[in-house]
């Protein structure tokens, strides 16, 4: 049975034998909801939360095992350090750039696709996209997406936390997909489309050297599906389109179906 999970905000640096502390939201929901108990093993993982960008990429993946030694209060959890690990990147590194969705569909987006493996979150104002993320709701919007994605994340025992950024246009989008530094590697790019004619089991999804790191972004469209003139600037952009099967899948769960067809196409799973 797996070790119940709580994300900590600051794991770098620790050695085992250390003694740290849980505190905020997650101590109290380890002390108060959970009833974590002396002597309990946990499983702490790292979480930056408004310092995502200084976490990003150097410190993915890193986590301890833990003894609990005791509690403080109502929100503080104290253990004792047994084992510190980093869950390396896999091969191909998936980043999904997810049209903005209903608002109802939202968050359930970024839940499903973080479940089945995503490596990273772009939000993509579309040009069809019926929810609109001006500068003032921005912001926000992308704050709930990360905590969905952490809560995603913790629920499926991923020590790897997504990260979310964004919003981006479709013209930042195609410039971003430009910028080849942005990737480990040159980046092989598939936008879903119902009317392509290559399907994902058919098409490249790693180098050809067998320990290259590879990755993919995924780029999944609105409602309203991806305009003729956007789809073009993609496809300029290095875009190639690809489709997962006869069924027109909703924006919320395409990311987790070409994810699932990711993973048992290449050693993901």
């Amino acid at each position: 049975m797996s070790l119940p999970a709580f994300l900590h905000p600051n794991l770098a640096g620790v050695a085992a034998g250390d003694v740290i502390s849980l505190t905020g939201p997650e101590g109290r929901h380890a002390v108060t909801v959970k009833r974590t108990a002396p002597g309990e093993q946990v499983l702490l993982i790292h979480s930056p939360g408004e310092n995502a960008e200084a976490y990003f990429r150097e410190h993915e993946g890193l986590y301890v095992e833990a003894t609990v030694q005791e509690t403080a209060g109502k929100d503080e959890l104290i253990v004792r350090v047994d084992t510190v690990g980093q869950t390396p990147a896999p091969n191909p590194r998936v980043t999904v750039v997810q049209a903005i969705p209903k608002s109802e569909r939202s968050e359930l987006a970024i839940d499903l696709a973080t479940q089945a493996g995503a490596d990273e979150f772009i939000a993509w104002q579309s040009d069809r996209c019926i929810a609109k993320w001006d500068a003032k709701k921005a912001p926000k919007a992308l704050q709930k997406w990360q905590a969905q994605a952490e809560s995603a994340a913790k629920q499926s025992r991923r020590t790897r936390i997504p990260h979310v950024s964004g919003p981006l246009t479709t013209p930042q989008l195609v410039h971003y997909l430009q910028q080849s530094e942005k990737f480990d590697s040159t980046p092989l790019i598939y936008v879903l489309h119902e009317d392509a004619m290559d399907s994902i089991k058919s098409v490249k999804l790693v180098h050809d050297e067998p320990t290259s790191q590879a990755d993919v972004v995924l780029l999944i469209g609105p409602e309203g599906g991806i305009g003729a003139d956007e789809l073009d600037a993609l496809k300029a952009a290095g875009a190639h389109p690809v489709k997962l099967g006869p069924e027109v899948l909703r924006t919320a769960s395409a990311g987790m179906v070409a994810l699932a067809a990711i993973g048992v196409r290449t050693n993901r799973w």
